[in-house]
């Protein structure tokens, strides 16, 4: 299992972002920071999520490829494109409702000369729950299925959180 990889590349209007090996929460501050540099791009018109070389993508790094899609949504004439060819990947794409926000695609579209390699963004405990939490509640407003799926968990996150900041507002 290769450790998770994110590039990206910003050419001609068209936002290419590459992710590679094992994508997981730990890259999700990483995602997050794509999103809103996407949502502020201008002159944007196509959005391009490259999966190819991705073997597996958790639930977290979904809910922020979602947020890409939702930061753009309605300012570009086209859904923005996944491309990804690993089965289990695909698999997880469908089931999760995305062909629904994004057009997926098996076929290579043409790559931008270079993508830069994005270094990893830090994120603190308390952050990364912040982000694991708003990644799942993205994911739940995109189906039925994940709604039910994710319930548990985010009730479970905003649990831990009222905890935390009511110990935080003893002291």
């Amino acid at each position: 299992m290769h450790e998770g990889r994110i590039q990206a590349a910003f050419d001609a209007g068209v936002f290419v972002l590459k992710l590679s090996g094992d994508v997981r929460l730990t890259l999700c501050a990483t995602l997050d920071q794509q999103a809103q540099r996407v949502a502020e791009s201008p002159g944007l018109v196509a959005v391009m999520i490259d999966l190819r070389e991705a073997t597996n993508v958790d639930s977290t790094a979904l809910g922020f490829l979602a947020k890409v899609a939702m930061a753009v949504q309605g300012r570009l004439e086209q859904p923005p494109t996944i491309v990804a060819e690993h089965p289990d990947v695909r698999r997880m794409l469908d089931v999760m409702g995305f062909s629904r926000y994004f057009t997926l695609l098996e076929a290579p579209l043409t790559e931008p000369a270079s993508l830069d390699e994005l270094p990893q963004v830090r994120a603190d405990e308390h952050d990364m729950q912040q982000r694991i939490l708003e990644a799942h509640r993205i994911l739940m407003r995109m189906s039925d299925h994940n709604r039910d799926e994710f319930q548990p968990l985010v009730d479970l996150l905003e649990e831990q959180k009222s905890d935390k900041d009511c110990s935080k507002a003893h002291h």
